[in-house]
């Protein structure tokens, strides 16, 4: 057998679209939801990061509305909380920030930890803001972060849903761009230098019906080149056109201001920002009835877990332990701390179908954490959703189908691939292959094709040669059976990355913090791999590994990020999920496989990475939870 590496796809240059006679058709709808990242921060770094402006900017803000300092105030998209942060520091004590973009939120809240200030920053579409009624006394919109969505009326739902969660008479100030201003005076064309590596070429027409500008950047390196060719679109709202939404959506008394003259010292391209209005309004409305606790609605949620009083050959013994109790009440304990829930929980798999049956009704819907499968089989563990379906139930997590896809990693291989999605190189070895055709080098990992929880991964499943990739295939064999096949992948020698989301694309999601494993405090002639022994054997060198936040560039962070959502949809996965990736030698992320319906446990990755994001195991299993109702339409 020879050697033979495949060829390597090279990755495609970016390059700009060239002459575009219609800007507008190249706006995608929901624009808004990869532009603001790195590329953002640093093209408009002279008005958005720019101290002094946004001092005085908050100055104006203290100047109009004089808040006290113990006033509610949430700064709905706030990008990078550059004004949360600035109010913080000035001494308001009930601050918070809101904003659609990941890497925005994140900036924000690293931003405050280095500055010791205690800020909630939470991540979502402003249409659906996660606040109870009645909860700030100021809302505050401001650097011409309105009139991004396509319609007026969601510009309107963002507006009724500000007057909810403001307190009577609380307010609302907006700071956005002159739209009479900006349809006489914007710029058709314009090259603004960056920084003496990058700079900008725009393009800006107004729509077809006059009443959005749209916008291209092609954003290039001196050296590397075009960066980006993107394109997007904002409202222009005449200061009549602001008061009648206003007013639409319950406010009274809309008062225009001042108008910002942007003063930045790079003094190019100001674009939007150049002329702006502030207008606030007030909300007048009776509060909002506080509900008895007798008279709050209880959602009835059964969850269905694994089956103690059976065999699972996946656990070390084949039976539930000490430890797998201890991860049981963990959950009942975590679950316990929500409010308006009663849970129930079925784990006797002898009467599962019985129990379901007799479900309708009588819960609202199903959490399902049986990652085990059906009497703890693992190729069973898409049989638990399919009876739900079949009777009709609501659930949470992956259907049939996406448990099917994913639970084959070999597919999900060919499908990552079709979608220009890196994998390492492998090859697939069917159940009656003795003789195999190598075609990729060493070192590679053996891997059983059908399976989940790293069973039948070993440290003696990493090969270096011939002779132990022989006993590696003998041993997976043994392990798994001689009717189930191997896949063997190229061994990759960069970092051990999870990525998690919760939520739903389309709707609202959260992409948790990044991790990866840390195996410092391995000894160095073991294989850097999380396997069977890391999470199963406590008297392994294994069990050492930590999981610690991935220190990774912008670019491979956004990558990443962009891979998960595409799969997340495509494999249709619903409400959580989690994707393992390995860096090559060159720090490239390849694809090792999706896991629909994650470990949910306490001490797992996803409750890893929700700790990052400042989240406790109870608000993990709720962002689950509130994740399924939306989708379901559960109130």
């Amino acid at each position: 057998m020879k050697d033979i590496k495949l060829p390597t796809k090279k990755k495609a240059e970016k390059r700009a679209l060239g002459p575009i006679p219609d800007l507008e058709k190249h706006v995608r709808p929901d624009w808004w939801r990869n532009i603001f990242n790195a590329l953002y921060i640093k093209t408009d770094a002279d008005v958005v990061e720019d101290n002094t402006m946004t001092k005085g900017e908050v100055n104006l803000i203290e100047a109009i509305i004089k808040p006290e300092k113990e006033s509610k105030i949430l700064d709905l998209c706030c990008g990078q909380g550059r004004h949360v942060l600035e109010l913080a520091a000035r001494g308001y004590v009930n601050v918070e920030g809101f904003d659609r973009s990941h890497y925005l939120i994140s900036k924000a809240k690293t931003r405050a930890r280095k500055l010791n200030l205690l800020i909630k920053f939470r991540e979502g579409d402003a249409r659906t803001v996660p606040y109870h009624a009645d909860t700030f006394n100021v809302v505050t919109i401001l650097g011409n972060s309105f009139g991004y969505f396509e319609t007026t009326e969601d510009d309107l739902t963002v507006l009724k849903g500000v007057s909810k969660i403001l307190k009577p008479n609380g307010t609302i100030l907006i700071d956005v761009a002159d739209g009479n201003f900006l349809k006489e005076k914007f710029q058709p064309r314009s090259w603004e230098w960056i920084d003496s590596k990058h700079f900008v070429c725009r393009e800006r027409s107004l729509s077809s019906d006059g009443n959005r500008i749209i916008s291209r950047e092609v954003i290039t390196h001196t050296e590397k080149g075009v960066l980006a060719d993107q394109f997007y679109a904002e409202r222009l709202y005449t200061v009549e056109e602001l008061k009648n939404l206003l007013l639409k959506a319950g406010f009274s008394n809309p008062e225009i201001h001042a108008q910002i003259a942007t003063d930045s010292q790079r003094n190019q391209d100001l674009g939007m920002m150049e002329k702006r209005i502030i207008i606030t309004a007030k909300i007048h409305k009776e509060a909002t009835p506080v509900r008895q606790k007798k008279d709050i609605a209880i959602k009835k949620v059964a969850v269905i877990m694994g089956d103690p009083g059976k065999l699972d050959i996946i656990k070390p013994n084949a039976v539930f332990d000490d430890d797998d109790y201890d991860t049981i009440n963990q959950l009942k304990a975590a679950l316990g701390k929500l409010h308006g829930y009663s849970f129930s929980f079925i784990n006797n798999h002898e009467t599962l179908i019985k129990c379901l049956t007799n479900l309708k009704g009588k819960a609202d819907y199903v959490f399902n954490l049986c990652d085990e499968g059906y009497n703890n089989k693992a190729t069973y563990e898409l049989h638990v959703p399919a009876l739900m379906e079949m009777l009709d139930i609501k659930y949470t997590g992956g259907a049939p189908q996406c448990l099917a896809y994913c639970y084959d990693k070999s597919l999900v291989r060919g499908i990552a691939s079709e979608m220009d999605i890196p994998v390492p190189h492998a090859f697939f070895i069917k159940p009656q292959d003795n003789i195999y055709d190598l075609s990729i080098s060493f070192p590679v990992i053996v891997k059983p094709n059908f399976g989940d929880s790293s069973f039948g991964i070993t440290q003696n499943s990493v090969c270096y040669n011939l002779d132990s990739l022989f006993s590696a295939i003998t041993e997976s064999r043994e392990k798994i059976g001689s009717d189930f096949p191997i896949l063997v992948e190229e061994f990759l020698p960069g970092k051990d990355i999870s990525v998690g989301i919760i939520g739903n694309p389309g709707t609202s999601y959260n992409v948790l913090p990044i991790i990866e494993e840390d195996y410092s405090a391995l000894p160095p002639h073991l294989p850097k791999i999380c396997g069977y022994e890391a999470k199963w054997r406590p008297d392994s060198p294994y069990w050492k590994i930590k999981s610690v936040p991935a220190l990774l560039d912008y670019e491979t962070e956004k990558m990443l990020e962009d891979f998960c959502i595409k799969l997340f949809e495509r494999l249709e996965c619903r409400d959580y999920a989690r994707f393992d990736w390995r860096l090559d030698a060159s720090g490239k992320p390849r694809l090792l496989e999706v896991n629909p319906n994650p470990g949910w446990c306490w001490d797992g990755h996803l409750n890893k990475m929700a700790k990052l994001d400042e989240m406790s195991y109870s608000e993990m299993l709720q962002k689950i939870l509130h994740a399924a109702e939306q989708r379901l339409n559960i109130c």
